[in-house]
C-alpha cells in the first residue's frame, strides 16, 4: 500500500468522509446496467459475464456497444450522453477486431445523442479511452495479464478515471491450438498433459489478482458449435470418442439451449466456475434483410446464468445491436 492509499484509508477510518464522497464510493460498487441487449440483469464490478455463441453471432458487436457506453461521458457541452465516463480495456485474442466498425458506431452514437451534430473533440476524447491489446497465443496473453496492473495504473493517472470494463474476445481462441500442441508433446513429456488446465488456472488467477487492485466488470466472448441432438452423423461418433477421453472429462457439461439444438462446453472447469453470468446468442429463423440501404441480421439472446424465462430477439444493424420489439 503506497502513501496515498494509506492516507485514504486513514481518512475513512477517521470518519471525515462527506456525504458526496460516500455516495460516490457506494455508487462505484453498486450494480449498474449495461445497454441493450444486456440490460436485463444488473452487474457488479468483479462479475464475469460470458457471451456464448457461434461465429458469427454479433458477440463482438455487443462488446463494442457496451464499450462505447462506457467511454462516453455522462454529459458533454450541455448534451446528455448517458455514458459511464470510464476507460475500457479490450483484449483481442481473435485478432479480427474491426476498428473502423468501432469508429462508425461511436460516431453514430455521438450524432444520435447530439441531434445530428458531430463533435470531433468528443470523438477523439472517447477513442483515447478505448485501450486495445492484441495477443497471438496463450503465452502472450498470460504475459499481458501479468503486466496489466502497471498499465492500468498509468492509464488512470493519465486520464483521471479507471478502467471499468475488461473485455476478452475470444477466451477460447487458443484452446484448440494448445490442445493440438499438447497431444504432439505427450510422447516426449508426460507433464504436458496438464498444459490446458494450467494455462486456464494461470489466466483465472491473474484476472482475480487484477480485479483486487482494479475493480472491473469482465466480459468475455466464447465461440461454440451447435449440433442437432437428433442427428447421428459421423461428427457425433467422433464426439463420443472425445467424450471418453480423460482430458475431456471436464467438458462433459452439456447445456440444452433449444428443443433441437445443444452445445458442449470445452473450456476447463476452472474457467467455467470463474464465470458468474452467461448469455447464449444463436441464430434466429429470420434471414438477413435489407431496408433503406441498411442490412439487418436477427439472433436470439438467452440468459443461461442466471436463467431467465424466454429468449429475446435481437437485430444487428449498421447502427448497432437492438432488441427487436
Amino acid at each position: 500500500m503506497n502513501k496515498k492509499e494509506r492516507e485514504e484509508v486513514e481518512r475513512w477510518i477517521a470518519g471525515d468522509e462527506t456525504a458526496a464522497e460516500m455516495l460516490l464510493r457506494v455508487s462505484s460498487v453498486r450494480p449498474f446496467l449495461l445497454p441493450p441487449p444486456l440490460h436485463k440483469v444488473p452487474l457488479r464490478v468483479g462479475n464475469v459475464l460470458e457471451l456464448v455463441g457461434p461465429s458469427p453471432s454479433a458477440k463482438t458487436h455487443i462488446l463494442i456497444q457496451a464499450a462505447i457506453s462506457c467511454i462516453l461521458p455522462k454529459e458533454w457541452n450541455g448534451v446528455h450522453y448517458g455514458g459511464f465516463d470510464h476507460l475500457v480495456l479490450f483484449i483481442d485474442l481473435d485478432c479480427r477486431f474491426d476498428i473502423m466498425r468501432f469508429s462508425q458506431m461511436l460516431i453514430h452514437r455521438i450524432m444520435v445523442e447530439a441531434s445530428g451534430d458531430y463533435d470531433t473533440t468528443l470523438y477523439n476524447f472517447c477513442m483515447a479511452r478505448f485501450l486495445y491489446v492484441r495477443c497471438s497465443d496463450s503465452f502472450q496473453f498470460l504475459q499481458t495479464l501479468k503486466t496489466l496492473h502497471y498499465r492500468l495504473k498509468k492509464e488512470k493517472e493519465v486520464h483521471g478515471v479507471s478502467v471499468h470494463l475488461l473485455m476478452i474476445d475470444s477466451i477460447g481462441a487458443f484452446h484448440w491450438v494448445d490442445r493440438a500442441s499438447m497431444f504432439l508433446s505427450l510422447r516426449e513429456n508426460n507433464r504436458q498433459k496438464l498444459f490446458l488446465q494450467s494455462v486456464s488456472e494461470a489466466v483465472v488467477q491473474d484476472i482475480k489478482k487484477l480485479l483486487q487492485e482494479h475493480p472491473m466488470l469482465v466480459i468475455a466472448t466464447k465461440s461454440v458449435i451447435f449440433g442437432n441432438k437428433h442427428s447421428t452423423s459421423s461428427n457425433e461418433v467422433k464426439g463420443n470418442f472425445i467424450k471418453d477421453n480423460r482430458e475431456e472429462r471436464c467438458s462433459r457439461n452439456v447445456t440444452r439451449n433449444h428443443q433441437h439444438f445443444q452445445h458442449r462446453e470445452y473450456m476447463p472447469s476452472v474457467w467455467q466456475s470463474f464465470v458468474t453470468h452467461r448469455v447464449l446468442i444463436r441464430s434466429s429463423d429470420d434471414h438477413p434483410v435489407s431496408s433503406n440501404y441498411q442490412t439487418s441480421s436477427f439472433y436470439l439472446l438467452e440468459w443461461l446464468l442466471p436463467r431467465l424465462s424466454l429468449p429475446e430477439k435481437i437485430v444487428v444493424k449498421d447502427a448497432g445491436v437492438f432488441v427487436d420489439s
